[in-house]
């Protein structure tokens, strides 16, 4: 199992630190701007060529707040030569040639906040231009929580250092995803496999939390003992996308947990035709021996 880059990331110029209090900085004025609407009724908008309602949805908000965000890092891209890709707009292509790139999540989790329940959260990441995530910010307007990390040093939450929960072996397995896998072909199995895995580490029974919000999912596994989120790889543009996980996956391995593709090597962080990432799906998991009982699951259901 691989979960390295290819090469090494040429980022001696880069002030890890200082762009990652940056990063977090634009999170929580974002953050801010959200938290001022969440209880007004705001004009909703839908996406084009998206296949559900979660990936539709987009409201004068998630433009208020990436422009907040764009305005915040803006000084970087000449100051460092980087590039800029954000979910309400076009990929001008420029990642695909600097040394790194910002990747903004203005607001994941949209529906969630349309919805008034929990589940949307800003995301921002800097990604290496081998698709290495280098910083990873992530603010959570509903528990004031913010979460940070870049490569080399912790993970934090609210400024104090954090690491993937240890073992607990009196709760269950918890598998965190998407709503919409409640409508999977592969529920049922998966959580016979979730079933057969639990018994193999020791643990009381499995279960899966269907939530909104991939970048919240993760955070769920990263906050929870015995817990992981997962998606299954899928051959259509459609669903997630390079700014729904390159935040948390820098969390997560400075954290010193996996994060990873369902086949075990490294997420496609800086995919050069699409922006879209479900062609290899993705694994967030507290450490390898579960990542690989993950990795085997996915390999089983493939050859039924």
């Amino acid at each position: 199992m691989n979960t390295s880059t290819e090469a090494t990331t040429p980022t001696m110029t880069l002030d890890l630190p200082a762009l990652c209090q940056l990063a977090l900085d634009a999170a929580q004025k974002a953050g801010a701007i959200i938290d001022q609407y969440r209880d007004q009724n705001v004009a909703i908008e839908r996406k084009a060529g998206r296949d559900s309602e979660a990936a539709q949805v987009v409201t004068e908000v998630d433009h208020k707040a990436q422009r907040i965000i764009v305005d915040t890092l803006k000084p970087t891209l000449d100051q460092y030569d980087l590039a800029l890709l954000a979910e309400e707009s076009a990929d001008d292509g420029k990642r695909l040639d600097k040394t790194a790139f910002w990747c903004i999540d203005p607001m994941d989790g949209t529906l969630a906040f349309t919805r008034g329940i929990a589940g949307f959260s800003v995301s921002i990441a800097l990604v290496a231009n081998n698709g290495e995530p280098l910083v990873g910010v992530v603010y959570d307007p509903v528990n004031k929580d913010s979460y940070h990390a870049h490569r080399g040093a912790d993970a934090f939450k609210n400024n104090r250092p954090i690491r993937v929960p240890a073992w607990n072996p009196d709760r269950p397995l918890l598998l965190c995803t998407d709503i919409s896998f409640k409508n999977h072909h592969r529920l049922q199995p998966t959580l016979d496999g979730l079933q057969a895995i639990a018994a193999r580490l020791g643990l009381p029974g499995a279960m899966i939390d269907f939530r909104i919000g991939a970048v919240m999912n993760a955070i769920c596994a990263l906050a929870n003992p015995n817990s992981c989120y997962f998606k299954y790889a899928r051959s259509d543009n459609n669903g997630g996308s390079i700014w729904d996980y390159a935040a948390t996956a820098c969390l997560f391995q400075q954290a010193h947990g996996i994060a990873c593709d369902i086949h075990g090597q490294p997420m496609d962080l800086n995919r050069s035709n699409t922006t879209f990432m479900n062609h290899r799906g993705i694994i967030y998991s507290p450490d390898l021996t579960l990542a690989q009982e993950i990795i085997a699951l996915n390999r089983r259901l493939d050859e039924c």
